[in-house]
């Protein structure tokens, strides 16, 4: 049984990534899916929903992915692709957090969704450039070498091997370094198309371009409607990244974007391993062969999403990758989201104050490819009714009142700030004609907020600048032609069209006439 529609890649930005690029997503369209009630609606084409899709389409379970886009859409087909042994929150921060226990439970499931990637590659025989190469972290001053010691005794005490060594395979000076063996790396959307070539082959649905605008719940039967269509299952899961609408997870998740370079060396000595550095934000290095060139990717420079300026967090990228290598050439550049949790680890299971059934998996910090591997078991075992080791450490409900709570504070005030301020720094003009090509802002029009686009050929796309989600002024993010929230982290195209983050309804057009 199968049900696909046609859905060209669509783009959640300006600029594609490399696994964007000539990666063919057109299936058969077979019609509309049957009256039925599934097992389960998976909301979301990302790793974390074609898994979970998988693994229980393979139970025996009816499955049904709906996607607003396509698959890999968003930060699936954005991510730099790092597997990991270690994580952004450290082994040593989540004891400190959870405890000893609880930082080995977050060791075996980083490690886990590692193996689970793994076994995926082997069983299905994916072809997705995936390779295991050695890891290096490094520090150049004082203060970082104290964070490299902590980060190799709480590695170290979780029994993930670590070691110290004395070179790097970067030409950066550094005081101090470790060595953590067995990284590995791949194309992620090679990745996530076979999957779900064998999820549709085990007879698992998908429908592409269909987004889900409501949930109703009546008997235990939930009712996920688009337009006129209703999808109906015993249970649903946002694979989404971030589940839409106001709920827990908009105080407990902060969005972040991160930029990515891909550049050709002069000199073609490429690092044969993964490498990062401890500066805030961090940069991460990797080598991978893209259409038979090989190309050093480079990331970092990473703030909250709709904060700061986008054009300039990838030009200092480009600066920084220019001190240090001898580049011929910038191939790509691309930026996605992520969202930072307010005490470490991410949210997977039951949504609180939501009807019994339905579940998300969100807050996966830079660490998406592990955390949503497992997540996507710890979410398949939930609905078979398994118990999963890692399910209570991971689970929304989880009540940390000491820890991360000054995270929560300090996020939560900044989108107060925003909610006012950005209110207040809004101009009046009355003219329209200082807005060139290209370029976008938010102005203040005969009274009136407006965000305001003109595009090449001259013509404005006028919006409401209020974000659905929340209510905050929208900034204008000239890399990629979006509208950005600096409070949740929604994002909109230049027509107001949700293309991610919590918001459910697009920005309301402005007919400037």
């Amino acid at each position: 049984m199968k049900a696909l529609q046609n859905q060209s890649i669509s783009r959640d930005g300006e600029n594609l990534s490399p696994w964007q690029v000539n990666l063919d997503s057109e299936r058969e369209s077979l019609g509309p899916v049957a009256e039925e009630i599934f097992d389960c609606i998976v909301i979301g084409a990302g790793i974390t929903g074609i898994t979970t899709g998988l693994t229980l389409r393979n139970a025996g379970k009816k499955v049904i992915i709906v996607d607003a886009h396509n698959s890999g859409f968003g930060t699936t087909g954005g991510t730099s692709a790092h597997i990991n042994t270690f994580a952004d929150t450290t082994y040593k921060e989540a004891e400190s957090a959870f405890g000893e226990d609880g930082a080995k439970l977050f060791a075996g499931a980083i490690n886990s969704g590692f193996k689970i990637i793994q076994k995926n590659i082997e069983s299905y025989n994916v072809q997705c450039d995936f390779e295991t190469k050695p890891g290096y972290v490094y520090a150049e001053d004082e203060d970082q070498v104290k964070q490299l010691e902590d980060l190799y005794e709480g590695t170290a005490n979780v029994n993930v091997p670590i070691s110290y060594v004395d070179k790097i395979p970067v030409p950066i000076p550094f005081k101090k370094a470790v060595l953590l063996p067995g990284q590995a790396q791949f194309h992620p959307l090679k990745y996530i198309q076979s999957l779900l070539k064998e999820y549709i082959t085990a007879g698992g649905i998908i429908v592409e371009g269909t987004k889900i605008e409501d949930i109703k719940t009546v008997g235990g039967i939930h009712s996920a409607v688009s337009g006129k269509k209703i999808y109906r299952s015993e249970n649903i899961i946002y694979a989404t990244h971030i589940p839409p609408g106001i709920n827990i997870f908009s105080f407990r998740c902060a969005p972040y974007r991160s930029y990515v370079l891909a550049v050709k060396l002069k000199s073609g000595a490429y690092p044969n391993a993964l490498v990062y550095d401890m500066q805030d934000p961090y940069h991460y290095f990797r080598t991978h062969e893209i259409e038979g060139e090989e190309l050093l990717l480079i990331g970092g420079n990473d703030h909250k999403t709709g904060h700061d300026d986008p054009e300039k967090a990838f030009d200092n990228l480009e600066k920084y990758v220019r001190k240090h290598f001898n580049i011929s050439s910038v191939k790509y550049r691309w930026s996605s989201q992520y969202y930072i949790p307010v005490d470490g680890l991410p949210y997977v299971g039951q949504i609180p104050f939501y009807a019994p059934g339905i579940y998300c998996a969100t807050g996966y910090n830079g660490n998406g490819m592990m955390l949503s591997s497992v997540s996507a078991e710890i979410l398949a075992d939930t609905i078979l009714g398994n118990q999963h080791p890692y399910a209570e450490l991971f689970s929304p409900s989880r009540i940390k009142p000491v820890d991360g709570f000054t995270e929560f504070v300090k996020e939560n005030a900044d989108v107060v700030y925003h909610f006012i301020a950005d209110r207040l720094s809004v101009h009046e003009t009355d003219s329209l004609k200082r807005l060139k090509p290209g370029t976008g802002k938010v102005i203040k029009l005969d009274g009136r907020k407006v965000a305001a686009y003109r595009d090449e050929q001259g013509k404005i796309h006028a919006l409401n600048p209020v974000c659905t989600h929340a209510a905050c002024i929208v900034n204008w993010n000239a890399e990629e032609k979006s509208w950005d929230c600096p409070c949740h982290g929604a994002r909109y195209d230049i027509e107001g069209r949700v293309l991610n983050g919590p918001a459910e309804r697009d920005l309301a057009k402005i007919d400037l006439e």
